[in-house]
């Protein structure tokens, strides 16, 4: 009679953290790297069947010595996590593109009747941008195809016993075999004003039916406004981009598998709600600008004609 084996509770496998490293081909070298080591050390070969006749060899190992140290730093050297010459190749793109951008045409030629400058002068560069359009179901029109967004909060796996942790990752590793269409999950850390929280709460605490509540109110006021003064406050953001392809039938895919993704990944303890137009162009204008903070009111679609009060009911200043 054979004795069960005792449960030692879910199997754990330790994941490296670089799952997405190009693979080493020789000598610790990846194929980019070796291929960089190769054009380097052919460019010598040739200076030196090229030179050799006219230079003493010292000046040319001296040269192999300067141009073999380049050559490893580029192929071995990383910056911003980026190899060392990619990193240079999108310094020099970016010092070479235009410092400006316009939505207008940027091709009209200057008028005659203006003075055009001596200097070079670099002109603005068409701005184009992924996205159509924003409509109010929250759908983003990038072209032919369409994207959608959930807004999560985040899961804190530490407090969670063994079997729970167990639990969510298979619960989250279904919601990823379950995706067919490219999805972006986008975290970020913002900046909270605890001011206005505070200034909010001030005004709030004298209209408390218990003096009680209203000292604690004013005090949890204090706390907010002393510790955004301390301190850097900063919230986390979860961001999920659910898209549709050209493929897909309907005209609200994109929306439909939000929702989907917000119903199934609510069944991991986190808050999700899928955005609506207002809540994405916020979304959008908060990624392209985090620190600055948000402008009250929803932003006017591109098709919208914006009017203002008439000016002839406006009473005396």
């Amino acid at each position: 009679m054979s004795t069960p084996e005792p449960d030692t509770g879910p199997a754990r496998t330790r994941m490296p953290a670089d799952v997405d490293a190009p693979d080493k081909v020789a000598y610790g070298l990846t194929f980019h790297q070796l291929a960089i080591v190769a054009a380097g050390a052919l460019t010598f070969y040739a200076l030196w069947r090229a030179l050799h006749t006219v230079m003493p060899g010292p000046v040319l190992v001296a040269v192999g010595v300067v141009l073999g140290g380049l050559v490893i730093g580029l192929a071995l050297g990383r910056r911003d996590g980026l190899p060392l010459d990619v990193w240079l190749l999108h310094a020099i793109r970016h010092t070479r593109a235009p410092r400006a951008l316009s939505t207008t045409d940027t091709t009209a030629t200057t008028p005659y009747w203006v003075q055009a400058p001596k200097s070079r002068i670099m002109m603005p560069a068409p701005l184009t941008l992924p996205a159509d359009a924003i409509d109010d179901g929250g759908e983003i029109h990038l072209g032919a195809t369409r994207a959608a967004m959930v807004a999560a909060t985040s899961v804190n796996l530490a407090l969670r016993t063994d079997d729970e942790q167990a639990a969510l990752v298979d619960a989250f590793g279904r919601w990823l075999n379950s995706l067919s269409t490219p999805t972006q999950i986008v975290v970020s850390a913002q900046p909270v004003d605890l001011h206005s929280a505070a200034r909010t709460l001030s005004q709030a605490a004298d209209r408390l039916a218990h003096p009680a509540l209203t000292d604690a109110a004013c005090d949890h006021a204090r706390f907010l406004d002393d510790l955004a003064t301390r301190t850097d406050p900063l919230r986390r953001q979860v961001l999920i981009v659910t898209r549709a392809t050209t493929t897909d039938r309907g005209d609200h895919t994109a929306r439909r598998r939000a929702d989907d993704t917000a119903r199934t990944l609510s069944g991991l303890g986190v808050t999700t709600r899928a955005l609506n137009g207002a809540a994405v162009t916020a979304a959008l204008a908060a990624a392209a600008d985090p620190y600055r903070p948000p402008r009250p009111g929803a932003l006017a679609a591109p098709d919208t004609v914006i009017t203002g009060p008439d000016p002839c009911m406006k009473g005396p200043r």
